[in-house]
């Protein structure tokens, strides 16, 4: 029976020593250290990939506050440029491109609406304008290349006479409302 007792610690001791070795084992081909060389490489080389790309995703992001500042002071300049400050302005830019082109511009209205745009207001633009079709392609065009801003809306056609046109246009512009 001492034998047995023996035999059985004996025993026990072994299970116990190899069911440690089986958690060593278990461990080390886990951790990182039991993955082979190709492996480790391969992770590696992701990793680097990976780094690689958001440094990419980053480049653009780099200046940011003084790219920022730059377009601030752009769109300043734009709506200084662009846009007047009174209804003047605008009159005086339609007789000066209508007077260009040789275009007459009658029955003007003007129609303000608020815009969607922080500081500025709509103003809507109805007008006659009389001359040959030649005059007021070139008025037209004129104001689309105009450094103030128009955009024409629609044109109608009123009346038409031997060459003599007689178009009801419809334009919009802006006006700062804030002074700059």
């Amino acid at each position: 029976m001492a034998n047995l007792r023996n035999a059985r610690k004996r025993f026990t001791t072994v299970v116990i020593i190899l069911a440690v070795l089986d958690v060593a084992a278990i461990g080390f081909l886990l951790s990182p250290l039991g993955r082979s060389r190709s492996v480790r490489e391969a992770e590696w080389a992701d990793a680097r990939r990976e780094l690689q790309l958001k440094k990419a995703d980053a480049v653009p992001l780099r200046g940011m506050d003084k790219k920022l500042d730059l377009a601030r002071q752009e769109i300043a300049d734009f709506y200084k440029d662009r846009f007047p400050a009174q209804y003047s302005a605008v009159s005086s830019e339609l007789g000066k491109v209508a007077g260009e082109t040789g275009v007459r511009v009658s029955q003007i209205s003007y129609d303000p609406k608020p815009a969607e745009v922080p500081n500025l207001q709509q103003v809507v633009i109805n007008a006659n304008l009389d001359g040959d079709y030649l005059q007021v392609v070139k008025f037209i065009n004129a104001l689309e290349r105009d450094k103030m801003f128009f955009m024409v809306d629609s044109l109608t056609l009123a009346q038409e006479q031997g060459g003599m046109v007689r178009l009801q246009v419809k334009l919009e512009t802006y006006l700062r409302t804030e002074r700059a």
